[in-house]
């Protein structure tokens, strides 16, 4: 048996899977699952506690996707004050134990994806066991990549979304000279996830480029979190200031996925993760991201060759630390 796990700020994903079952599809059928409300617990060792309390399965091994960096087996969860180290879930527990960062666990998955959790942006060309690269604009903005190291894909993590934003247009040149002063150091995150679309918006409001209805002004006051109301705006077509943010975000978005492109040499192709893409698809689909994924001057021609996918399935993450779990078995066991 292996146990999988998805943490994040907000809630945590935990699953069973069976070893015994066929490979290929372990990750598509969890024997046990459940979700907890992250905040309401004090450890992750509280809720695995919880979780296997009431079943009496011998787990083989353990992995978890964590929020946040992980450095020697041990995590900062990010938005939580949890310290999670492998050492102590496998001496409390009695079984091997893998930390990993979100993203990788998002990347780990990707080899193991089908056509139905993926929407296609751009068909392109994949070159066989090309470089991978994922892209997740959720809370924050996540990377991750996959080399083909011989006889399987591994993923890698980065925080290639903390990079310093390039500007590509006159009015992105402008948002960063506003927000320099302000932040002292302007990521890519700041702009291009979701604490990064109401900073466009802060700007654009701002500057008078656009007019804030009253009816917007008041949900704002009322959220905890802007972006949904943003966004939420936009897709509507209810308010001109918020399709405009819409639009500076999938600019940004496109450049940066088509720089982490060039970076790593997707040409297996790059996969959009994360909580907006999925929101937003008709405009990802209609919008000026591939224009701006693509526009990359002598290389433009090479770009439009890479193929462009956004992960549909939300288990996607999950799926990847039930196979980053099953590498830890030693062959033959269960």
């Amino acid at each position: 048996m292996l146990l999988a796990g998805d943490i994040g700020g907000t809630k945590t994903v935990l699953a069973l899977f069976d070893v015994a079952a066929d490979a290929n599809f372990i990750a598509r059928h969890p024997i046990i699952e459940r979700t907890f409300p992250s905040q309401q617990y004090q450890s992750l060792e509280l809720i695995i506690d919880e979780f296997l309390r009431d079943t009496d399965h011998h787990i083989t091994a353990g992995s978890f996707g964590v929020a946040g960096p992980v450095v020697g087996n041990r995590a900062q969860v990010t938005n939580l004050p949890w310290v999670i180290e492998a050492d102590a879930l496998r001496q409390q527990f009695g079984f091997r134990v893998h930390l990993l960062n979100d993203l990788e666990a998002l990347a780990t998955a990707v080899p193991h994806l089908e056509g139905t959790d993926l929407i296609t942006l751009n068909e392109g060309r994949r070159v066989e066991r090309g470089a991978i690269g994922v892209i997740a604009p959720g809370t924050g903005l996540g990377e991750a990549f996959l080399v083909w190291t011989g006889d399987q894909y591994q993923a890698y993590p980065s925080e290639g979304g903390h990079c310093a934003f390039g500007p590509t247009t006159p009015l992105q040149l402008e948002m960063l000279n506003y927000w320099l002063p302000r932040m002292g150091h302007v990521s890519y995150e700041r702009v291009c996830s979701g604490i990064g679309i109401p900073n466009i918006y802060t700007f654009l409001r701002e500057t008078k480029r656009y007019p804030e209805p009253e009816w917007l002004q008041e949900q704002m006051a009322e959220a905890g979190d802007l972006t949904p109301v943003i966004v939420r705006a936009a897709v509507a077509g209810e308010a001109e200031i918020c399709s405009a943010t819409l639009q500076q975000f999938m600019e940004i978005l496109g450049d940066q996925a088509g720089n982490l492109a060039l970076t790593v040499l997707a040409t297996g192709g790059i996969y959009l993760g994360g909580g907006i893409p999925g929101r937003i698809l008709p405009q990802l689909q209609k919008g000026p991201f591939m224009k701006f994924f693509q526009g990359k001057g002598r290389f433009s021609e090479m770009m439009s060759r890479v193929p462009v996918h956004v992960i549909y399935n939300p288990r996607a993450a999950l799926y990847g630390t039930a196979y980053d779990a099953l590498s830890l078995t030693p062959p033959g066991n269960g």
